[in-house]
């Protein structure tokens, strides 16, 4: 047992940790929400991870993002969270890729190479995707619903998605995949009702959410221990 993971080892054992060491997870969205959870999978013992994003690190992402810092700044982030991986865990397998999860990008990634999938990413077509790809597969996945606008990071929740309530975007989730003939998703989604910004415009009239330090890194956390629970438990 390598004594990094040693505090780990003492609460889950030897089969899950080897469960973990020979687990393979994709992790679509390296923001907020994404960059937590890619933190906690790795410090968990993971043995691989894919990083799927091609945004690269802003200003105003210091505010609440793992990786985000001055010294960052303009780096891709699936870049600069494959480096942090590897200063926790030299062993872990990572690949990256420099890319939105889109329709168009999906015959990019083969879904039956995967023991886990997280869907971290912001718009309805590219999670319904998602979803659709490794629900095909028979691949677990799990999906972050909203959480911009928000303040109370207790109020978030597992559940599948026809269980959900008040969260906008579990909204169209729910009516869309009920359209694809989806009939079970695990979600992490909160029942606070999002908060109006001050600043409501960005790029091409795009309304930016607000955000802060403790409610992404929540959601990214409560979806990292769903991950490795499944995981240990398959």
């Amino acid at each position: 047992m390598k004594e990094q993971f040693s505090r780990t080892w003492m609460l889950l054992g030897d089969r899950a940790m080897e469960r973990l060491e020979k687990s393979r997870v994709a992790v679509f969205g390296i923001g907020g929400v994404g960059g937590y959870v890619t933190e906690a999978l790795a410090r968990s013992g993971v043995g691989a991870i894919d990083l799927i994003d091609h945004d690269t690190v802003a200003v105003s992402n210091l505010n609440r993002q793992i990786i985000a810092t001055y010294k960052t700044v303009g780096k891709y982030k699936v870049d600069v969270m494959e480096e942090r991986i590897r200063d926790i865990n030299p062993d872990c397998k990572v690949t990256t890729y420099r890319c939105f999860y889109l329709p168009e990008t999906k015959e990019m990634f083969d879904f039956g190479n995967y023991d886990y999938v997280v869907d971290a990413i912001d718009t309805v077509t590219g999670k319904l995707s998602l979803i659709m790809q490794a629900q095909e597969k028979n691949i677990p996945v799990i999906s972050s619903m909203g959480a911009g606008n928000k303040l109370d990071p207790a109020r978030f929740e597992v559940a599948d998605i026809y269980e959900t309530s008040v969260c906008p975007l579990a909204k169209v989730m729910r009516r869309e995949l009920k359209k694809r003939g989806v009939e079970r998703l695990k979600v992490v989604y909160s029942k606070e009702a999002p908060l109006t910004p001050a600043q409501t415009e960005g790029g091409e009239g795009k309304r930016i959410p607000g955000s802060t330090a403790f409610v992404p890194s929540v959601a990214g956390l409560i979806i990292a221990s769903e991950v490795i629970k499944d995981l240990v438990n398959k």
